[in-house]
């Protein structure tokens, strides 16, 4: 498990090189604000369509030797990034490393699951923590890698890489033969739920109202990530390496905020968890663009945490929804994640083209409330050992 999140912070690490590069890309390339939202939309949709796809599939039959394989599009991926030319070749750059995510992150959920016993919602966190560490890192490999050497300064990055598809070579060794002793290959587990039995219309309205919730934070996340450092250098005169100093505290802190969710769950129930992680977020973004410089870094560090609280245990959630599509289920929430946060990046980036970048963050302050709906979630209760 501990192997497995190394290797999510390496995956996500390779996707974070793409919004720390958005000042690069608008500096020396001139692209627009709306050019930087496709790039987003482009890196994520991949992702977000074929995420479900490889879990249906791995459901079907797993697929051990999928995860160094994708790792090896990502490095594939950071190569084009590194020396691209032009926007275009950008673009097919992140085809490249959405690809690999789409691959790596239903195979290594499912890793998690094999490991985790009656302690999923920990299990789920400890790999999540490491995708989200990865993330946390975008601001910093900006500031201090990408602004001093430049585009080229990625190429340092296929070192990571090279360094994941051996470590998920050795995983999948270990994966083949998991599935060997427990016989994968021809019997399912039984997967017990923490839910009561829902009728097939209940379990639809659910799912339902988990996806608004999942868009709901990626489209506010994605708005943090790749375009507030806008908003900090126009509005508050922030210079760039400064602005991504405080981005990073806020992905720090939803990385912190992702590993005490799952346990939190396990303890007290998914839909608590769930639940104080929508309500509490929404009178901090409310205020956030209205307060002074001093009040910025204070809000972003508890949005982070608490808006992250439910990273993974959403995932477990809907798993528990649908307890015969493991796989499935994991690649639809975090899929769906990676396609929200492609959705809000082109239309925060066209906003911002023809409102402005302040009224782009008034509106996206607003977006917090829909996440109320999940208090309409079924309860549930707790899984024996």
């Amino acid at each position: 498990m501990v192997a497995m999140g190394i290797c999510h912070l390496f995956n996500d690490t390779l996707q974070s090189i793409v919004p720390a590069m958005f000042p690069i890309f608008r500096g020396e390339l001139g692209l627009t604000f709306t050019q930087l939202g496709f790039i987003t939309f482009s890196l994520n949709i991949v992702a977000s369509i074929l995420q479900p796809v490889v879990g249906f599939i791995s459901d079907k039959k797993p697929m051990p030797y999928a995860l160094p394989l994708g790792m090896v599009s990502s490095f594939i991926g950071v190569a084009g990034l590194a020396f691209a030319p032009d926007y275009w070749i950008i673009l097919v750059a992140v085809i490249f490393l959405g690809l690999g995510s789409a691959v790596f992150h239903p195979e290594g959920s499912r890793v998690s699951y094999m490991a985790a016993g009656n302690k999923r919602g920990l299990s789920q966190s400890i790999y999540q923590v490491g995708g989200n560490s990865g993330q946390a890192l975008a601001p910093l490999i900006s500031g201090f890698i990408l602004l001093p050497l430049g585009q080229r300064g990625a190429a340092l990055f296929l070192i990571v890489a090279a360094i994941g598809i051996f470590i998920l070579s050795k995983i999948s060794r270990w994966y083949k033969e998991q599935l060997r002793e427990a016989g994968l290959g021809a019997k399912k587990k039984a997967f017990i739920s923490s839910l009561p039995v829902l009728t097939k219309k209940q379990v639809g309205i659910a799912l339902g109202l988990l996806m608004i919730i999942i868009f709901v934070r990626s489209f506010y996340v994605t708005n943090i990530t790749s375009f507030y450092i806008f908003h900090l250098t126009e509005n508050y005169n922030f210079v760039t390496d400064k602005g991504q100093l405080i981005i990073f505290l806020f992905l720090a802190m939803g990385a912190v905020g992702t590993f005490f969710g799952g346990p939190m769950a396990d303890r007290i129930g998914r839909k608590k968890v769930i639940v104080i992680s929508t309500i509490v977020p929404i009178p901090l973004c409310l205020v956030l663009p209205y307060v002074p410089v001093w009040a910025i870094l204070i809000l972003l560090t508890a949005i982070g945490f608490s808006i992250m609280l439910s990273f993974s245990v959403t995932v477990v959630y809907a798993q528990e929804l649908v307890p015969n599509k493991i796989g499935t289920m994991a690649g639809l929430t975090v899929g769906l994640a990676f396609g929200m946060g492609a959705i809000g990046a082109v239309v925060i980036g066209i906003l911002m083209d023809y409102i402005g970048v302040y009224s782009t963050m008034v509106v996206v302050s607003l977006l917090p409330i829909l996440g109320l709906v999940a208090f309409a979630l079924p309860k549930d209760g707790k899984v024996a050992a």
